[in-house]
């Protein structure tokens, strides 16, 4: 038996306090995006957790990487026959969670996703490299295969059928647009008296900003 019982840590590396954030949670997520960035050390600032309701009834959480947020949201890309394109399909609330622990800091996300439009789907596709491209087409992404080497053996020759042409985004492929409707940060601090800041979106438009308890 593996008793970890005796992991700890004491969370001492800063604070969050209601005199010295935003009435907008993204404005509070931009500025604690780019101190982990900056400061944090995370190798992946933009890696998330995502957890749906399968279509099994389950949740399932996997980690994909945020590709941009804005004032209405948080955006990431998938294969939208994939199990989890499936699952927000049939059921579009999500909660995506990041874990900076280098800055002792957690953001959890609880939204509605819907699919970008083509264009949006179509200007990311288009900065990707070829490879991640091509990698697009060729996973059926969720479905079972028979080997590595079947992988492998279908990408060389999709290399070979688009030598010297532009590579067009599958149609199975696209982002979601995640819209926050609670946003909660989480600061770690001393004793285990972490600071709990929670935003809920208001009807009109507004933020009402509440403490948890840790």
């Amino acid at each position: 038996m593996n008793d970890l019982s005796n992991y700890r840590k004491s969370y001492e590396k800063s604070e969050l306090l209601e005199s010295t954030i935003p009435e907008d949670p993204i404005n509070l997520f931009n500025r604690w995006f780019h101190e982990v960035e900056d400061f944090g050390g995370d190798s992946e600032v933009n890696a998330m957790t995502v957890a749906t309701i399968g279509l099994d009834g389950f949740p399932k959480s996997r980690v994909v990487l945020l590709k941009k947020f804005t004032e209405e949201g948080f955006i990431f890309y998938t294969n939208y026959n994939s199990e989890k394109g499936k699952a927000i399909t049939a059921n579009p609330n999500v909660c995506l969670s990041f874990f900076w622990h280098t800055m002792e800091r957690q953001v959890i996300i609880k939204g509605i996703a819907k699919r970008t439009s083509e264009i949006t789907s179509d200007s990311y596709f288009e900065s990707r490299p070829d490879g991640s491209k091509l990698g697009a087409i060729v996973s059926n992404q969720s479905e079972v295969v028979p080997s590595r080497e079947y992988l492998e053996e279908n990408l060389k020759q999709l290399e070979k059928d688009f030598e010297s042409m532009v590579i067009p985004r599958p149609k199975h492929w696209g982002g979601f647009l995640v819209t926050p409707l609670e946003v909660e940060f989480w600061q770690g601090r001393p004793n285990r008296l972490h600071d709990r800041i929670r935003y809920t979106g208001q009807e009109d438009y507004s933020w009402k900003i509440n403490r948890l308890s840790p």
